[in-house]
């Protein structure tokens, strides 16, 4: 045997020695915070576009005539009507029509004379789209405290 074969050799046996002669020691591992916190942020948007598509219909008619110095050619102030079916846009609509109007004449020619007809007719009278758009933001912390 070598002299470093029994150096390396004792060295082992006094360190065994030595590790059984001393009593093992240990730090137990304990958390060093006694409270803490946790925030969080969360911030979410939102885009809405919407159509508002307003139709109005008048269903009827309305006629009217006025004057003086004139008179109908039949006597009668009445139009003459007829139902009506219209669709538009998926939407079917039904009214009574006027197809013709009361003819009239000068009660006295060359005298004067005034006169005034007035017609409004059934259907879409306003169409009103507005479009909009909205934008919303939903902002929202959190805070979370703990202690030990």
């Amino acid at each position: 045997m070598t002299r470093l074969q029994e150096a390396i050799g004792v060295g082992l046996i006094l360190g065994g020695i030595h590790g059984l002669v001393q009593p093992a020691q240990s730090v137990p591992v304990v958390p060093n915070f006694t409270q803490g916190s946790m925030s969080s942020h969360t911030e979410t948007t939102s885009k809405v576009t919407e159509t508002i598509n307003s139709m109005d219909y008048n269903t009827g008619y309305q006629y009217s005539a006025t004057g003086s110095g004139v008179e109908t050619t039949n006597g009668s102030l009445s139009p003459e009507t007829s139902n009506v079916n219209v669709t538009i846009n998926g939407v079917t609509s039904s009214w009574t029509g006027v197809t013709a109007t009361p003819q009239f004449k000068q009660s006295n020619p060359g005298a004067a004379f005034q006169f005034t007809e007035t017609y409004s007719g059934p259907g879409l009278q306003n169409h009103t789209i507005i479009q909009r758009e909205t934008e919303v933001t939903s902002v929202t912390d959190t805070t979370s405290i703990f202690q030990q």
